[in-house]
């Protein structure tokens, strides 16, 4: 019997899905890592989920814990938020509501961090995404680019462009499944000129916290974003106007000018 070429799994996680499709037939290190890398989700969820009274973060924003009091991994998560914030001049916050939430780095950062785990064990070609975001590494076939479908923010189950690449993280930011909830920091509202913004580039750490902060920005994200080395962008205004950064044509299907 030929040996399987890929290995597909998905897990339920952090209020999402995350699915893990890895290229090539897996050595006893590589299913050893897909386990590790499902346990690490589930850890993560419990550090940080919002929704979990008992959490590590609900409780140091509740100041029953110090920064120096949880794991080491949410002093990490607390520095790229404040990171984000400077790089976004102030259009990111790390807090929603007034609550403390770094929800924004987090699921990007778990994502990464799962698909090295998978690297590190030896799989070279693989795919990991989390509700919609994505960290692709390698090839999907021997010459063969991964392709990912954004879908349309306005038109549910339609694709409004595909990116494709090779060792890529690809995340968006938008209302199709949450609606409305990623709030200007300045107003304390809902940011409401996009219907969804992608952004293309290596890390998803880095790709689905500058999403959250493009997205806030609206459409004077456009020159933010053509400022950014390494990164590109795709989005689709509230009224179904498009724009994409310069170099996104080298990833993604571009359709004509609405």
């Amino acid at each position: 019997m030929a040996e399987p070429r890929a290995v597909r799994h998905t897990e339920h996680a952090m209020g999402t899905v995350f699915s893990f499709d890895l290229r090539g037939a897996p050595t006893p290190g590589v299913t050893a890592a897909l386990a590790d890398a499902v346990a690490w989700l589930h850890r993560v969820d419990e550090v940080f989920s919002t929704y979990r009274p008992g959490s590590q973060i609900s409780r140091l924003g509740r100041g029953e814990l110090t920064e120096r009091q949880c794991d080491p991994e949410v002093a990490e998560v607390l520095e790229l938020c404040r990171s984000a914030a400077r790089a976004a001049d102030g259009w990111f916050s790390v807090t929603a509501g007034g609550r403390l939430d770094p929800s924004a780095v987090v699921k990007g950062w778990a994502v990464e961090r799962a698909s090295q785990l998978l690297y590190d064990a030896g799989a070279r070609h693989h795919s990991v995404s989390g509700g919609g975001d994505i960290q692709t590494r390698g090839e999907a076939a021997p010459g063969t680019p991964w392709r990912v479908g954004v879908a349309h923010p306005l038109c549910p189950g339609d694709l409004i462009t595909v990116v494709t690449g090779r060792d890529l993280a690809v995340a968006t930011s938008g209302t199709a499944e949450r609606g409305p909830h990623i709030l200007d920091p300045h107003t304390g509202r809902p940011a409401t000129d996009l219907a969804s913004v992608t952004l293309v580039g290596r890390h998803l750490t880095e790709v689905d916290t500058l999403a959250t902060a493009a997205f806030a920005m609206g459409d004077a994200a456009r020159g933010w974003l053509r400022a950014r080395d390494g990164i590109e962008a795709f989005a689709v205004t509230s009224d179904a106007r498009t724009w994409w950064t310069p170099g996104f044509a080298a990833y993604g299907e571009v359709p004509v000018r609405g």
